[in-house]
């Protein structure tokens, strides 16, 4: 019998009505527990301090209950101390994180510095770091040049439930009295959870000196700064299915990255806390210098600012990262060598897509592609949601809506184009299903308390959930993606996968109950928040096994962990069609991308709801400007393709998809730099101006890379925007009107529904295509400009890689193109940046446009390389070029050069 749960039960829900369904703080015990205590008294002694060539380790113990536990102390060279703690002798092994952190880390041998009687002090390298560990009570202080930069268990909150023997007897009002207290079993609503190992709670309380501006800690749908929360709900990290999730929220979304960032003047420091079970974070900050109560009147009593956190874990262990910086590049470098650099996106991924759940059929999917075309608006991909499948089973379709899945895929590859299918990480319980029986009879599924395989309801109906946690399911999984198992696939179908918190219709707080079951005997309670990451995983597995290793693979993912921003892309989930959610969108993506996540996006127009025009187009412009760009809608709205609200909303649409596509050769390299360096693409303004005190809570608008400034519009009806334009000596310049403004003012620009607030900022340059055609394959047809933004003295930097777009033979065969542009002294430079790469491009320098020259002394000459042929090395003829010189906007261009991208020249002014 079909049994599927319709998408009309979800018409009626009214964003914010539905969240009683999700616990508050007060109604997670190991929370209220830790909490409740006052201290922990834990003592160290110098006598089991032992150090070995990745460390250092010496013995805890807590003074009232005697428990024991294992510090070990590990410090990098790049700046990063992992600070972790287990049970000394636990009676059965605690669950350790797997497969986010790159295998092999290298860790420097620390030494001891001094020692007292109460305290030791170790370093490593060079010397500039110190690590002061305080034995009575413990205490580990970290500075770098006699700097105290964060200190660890400060307040004595360290935490840490040794785990139990359940076998052991005790009396029956004993036991009754810890049910209570939840500690082997509590309820929340109807749902009662079995606790097998009893209460295993964790955390740890750490202070930032010097600090008053905190960051990360996604996912949320807040504020850019974390906030205060010592009278509000803490940030909880706990991946969940929140349908259109409530704004200006703690409430932990579709993903966790447990990574908090904290700026000040002269330094970027982070925190990794490696632990996948529910997690809640407790922010205070305490006060900027003010008053003292007891001074003279007009006599400041300094108060050195710091923020204090709280990590508090339902299971586990402590594992804990401080990495020191100390500039914010620093830090995203230190995270991302131990978690991972960004995966460099085939091209074609960083184009527009276009998704609904659900196109009905084929003829449908072809209309739409057809209307693209026919409005000239370019895009990659379209996506097929659920519907497409065979009554919800994954990796079939529908014989009556897609009968011809293959000959669709390749309708679509003939433009270049893209098809992007679901697959969810639920399996139909159908006997006569032979995947669903495969996956039964191989132990692919998750199961319950009692080892029967754990049953849950989704969109099929009564479903399965396969255990990704196992490298023997992901492998089969992966499996499944090969084009002889994938009926109907082609090598032009990538995947999406959603879902994965794992969402369960009729779970606790709509996921898997904490005491369900993985491989090795693992509770779910322990590796909740890597759920989605490993299913991630195994589908990146599996197109790259589809490829022979040679294909860069594309995956979006709804739910993430630290280490997903190797794998593909994420996006915010179900967000609704209000100006609200495309306010917040920002704030999320400068989030996600500061720890990491950097290929993420939000639904353009909203899932949920009708967009009224207006709020369309200004979400198409902001989408255009972040860097996954799709849009997106639920199958009870209104159809939304951009050519359905008249001409001058698909006009501003268009200009918005086309200014997206002319701009992706800056894109790409961007994308170049999160992936060697993990420079994230898009970054608040703080992140460029590390000294500029009034940027540091900026988060309505944020930079590209380091050149380009943009202020979406968010609001409806505006006819003039505030763009905050930061530094001290910096020029900015409209890419609109190319007018140049002076830094640290703010500007009120005019706006009309066209307008999109860019500014490319003095000492730049920025490389376009001078046109987009209809997908990103088109691109190559067309040149490149070069718009070369000058400073206040005339100089200007900027790079552009070039590669195949979609294999790794940039990274197996060297075969990549990275130039760097340099204007000095009235000379644009074309010149190598690395001699590594071996790649050819096909790519001209048609034009270049120089922003910000007050004059023109003499013509524009060209001296072509002494690599380029027919050119004699000594006294090279100069050929002189077309230009135009616009006095008034002190803009010079320069046209028809036919300069080969992948070869050394130069033009003077």
């Amino acid at each position: 019998m079909e049994v599927n749960v319709s998408a009309e039960s979800f018409e009626s829900l009214v964003p914010g009505e539905i969240q009683e369904k999700f616990k508050k703080n007060h109604d997670i015990i190991f929370y209220r527990r830790q909490r409740d205590k006052a201290v922990s008294q834990y003592f160290a002694s110098f006598e089991t301090l032992v150090l070995t060539e990745r460390g250092a380790s010496l013995e805890l113990c807590e003074r009232d209950s005697q428990d024991r536990l294992c510090l070990q102390i590990r410090a990098t060279q790049s700046g990063a101390v992992r600070v972790s703690l287990d049970e000394l002798q636990p009676v059965k092994p605690r669950y350790h994180v797997s497969d986010v952190l790159l295998p092999d880390l290298r860790f420097e041998p620390l030494r001891v510095n001094w020692k007292r009687e109460d305290c030791v002090c170790l370093t490593w390298g060079l010397g500039q770091y110190k690590l002061l560990v305080s034995f009575s009570p413990f205490k580990l202080e970290i500075s770098c040049d006699e700097e105290e930069i964060v200190t660890l268990n400060p307040e004595n909150k360290l935490y840490f439930e040794t785990l139990r023997d359940p076998t052991r007897s005790t009396s029956d009002s004993c036991q009754d009295d810890e049910n209570r207290c939840g500690l082997w079993k509590e309820t929340f609503r109807q749902f009662e959870d079995i606790k097998a190992n009893g209460p295993s709670s964790v955390g740890m309380d750490l202070s930032l000196h010097g600090f008053s501006h905190t960051y990360g800690l996604p996912e949320h749908a807040d504020t850019l700064v974390l906030k205060d929360t010592s009278v509000t709900e803490a940030y909880r990290l706990y991946n969940l299915d929140v349908f259109g999730y409530d704004i200006n929220s703690r409430l932990g979304l579709y993903g966790s990255v447990p990574f908090l960032l904290a700026h000040k003047l002269e330094r970027t420091a982070g925190v990794f806390w490696l632990n996948a079970s529910e997690t809640l974070v407790d922010v205070k900050y305490n006060p900027e210098p003010n008053e003292g109560e007891d001074e003279p009147p007009g006599k400041k009593s300094k108060i050195s600012p710091q923020t204090d956190v709280r990590w508090i874990s339902e299971s586990g262990t402590i594992d804990c990262f401080i990495l020191l910086g100390p500039t914010a590049a620093q830090v995203f470098s230190q995270y991302a060598q131990l978690t991972g650099y960004q995966a460099l996106p085939p091209l074609f991924s960083l184009g527009y897509h276009q998704c609904r759940w659900n196109y009905e059929d084929e003829a449908d999917v072809k209309a739409v592609d057809a209307g693209f075309d026919l409005h000239c608006i370019p895009y990659d991909v379209i996506w097929l949601d659920i519907e497409h499948t065979d009554g919800k089973r994954y990796f079939t379709w529908d014989s009556q809506l897609f009968p011809n899945p293959a000959e669709l895929q390749q309708h679509l590859q003939k433009k270049n184009r893209k098809l992007v299918v679901i697959s969810d990480p639920h399996i139909k319980i159908d006997p006569d299903w032979p995947l669903y029986c495969e996956a039964k009879e191989g132990g692919h599924f998750v199961k319950n308390r009692e080892g029967v395989v754990y049953e849950g309801t989704c969109w099929p109906g009564e479903s399965c959930y396969l255990d990704f946690s196992s490298s023997k399911t992901r492998s089969w999984y992966a499996r499944r993606f090969s084009l002889s198992k994938y009926e109907g696939s082609t090598e032009s179908l990538f995947v999406w996968n959603d879902m994965n918190e794992p969402s369960v219709f009729n779970g606790p707080e709509q996921t898997m109950p904490k005491d369900a079951v993985h491989h090795g005997g693992w509770e779910h309670r322990e590796l909740h928040n890597l759920y989605g990451f490993y299913q991630h995983m195994a589908t990146f597995e599996g197109l790259l096994t589809r490829s022979g290793g040679t294909e860069r693979p594309f995956i979006l993912s709804r739910s993430f962990f630290a280490g997903s921003q190797r794998l593909g892309a994420i996006w915010t989930g179900d967000n609704v069609a209000t100006w609200e959610y495309l306010k917040i969108s920002i704030p999320m993506l400068l989030s996600l991308s500061l720890t990491g996540i950097q290929f993420c996006g939000a639904d353009v127009g909203g899932f949920v709801q009708d967009p009224d025009p207006e709020l369309l187009v200004r979400w198409y412009q902001a989408g255009a400007l972040q860097p996954f760009f799709r849009g997106h809608s639920a199958k009870m709205t209104k159809r939304r393709e951009p050519w359905l609200f008249g001409d001058d909303v698909t006009s501003a649409i268009r200009s918005a998809v086309q200014d997206r596509y002319r701009l992706l050769p800056y894109w790409y390299t961007l994308f170049h730099q999160a992936h060697t360096s993990a420079l994230p693409p898009i970054r608040p303004l703080w992140v460029e101006f590390p000294s500029d005190t009034s940027m540091f809570a900026v988060e309505n608008q944020y930079m590209i890379g380091g050149a380009l400034l943009v202020c979406p519009v968010t609001d409806p009806g505006v006819t003039e925007v505030k763009v905050l334009l930061p530094g001290s000596d910096e020029l900015w310049y409209d890419t609109n009107t190319a007018a140049v403004h002076n830094a640290a003012i703010t500007l009120d620009l005019p706006v009309t529904l066209d307008t999109v607030p860019v500014f490319q900022r003095g000492g730049t340059v920025v490389p376009r295509r001078a046109g987009c055609g209809s997908s990103t394959a088109d691109l190559q047809q067309h040149p490149i400009t070069l718009t070369v933004a000058l400073d206040s003295k005339g100089n200007a930097d900027g790079f552009l890689y070039l590669d195949d777009g979609h294999s790794f033979s940039y990274r197996d065969q060297m075969q990549f193109c990275l130039r760097r542009f340099t204007m000095r002294a009235g000379r644009l430079v074309n010149s190598c940046a690395d001699d590594q790469g071996l790649f050819v491009s096909d790519d001209k320098v048609e034009s270049v446009v120089i922003l910000g020259l007050n004059s023109l002394k003499r013509k524009p000459k060209l001296r072509p390389s002494m690599k380029r042929p027919k050119v004699s090395v000594c006294g090279a003829p100069k050929t002189t070029v077309t230009f135009e010189f616009d006095a008034k906007r002190d803009v010079l261009t320069l046209t028809g050069l036919d300069l080969e991208i992948h070869k050394d020249w130069e033009i003077e002014i």
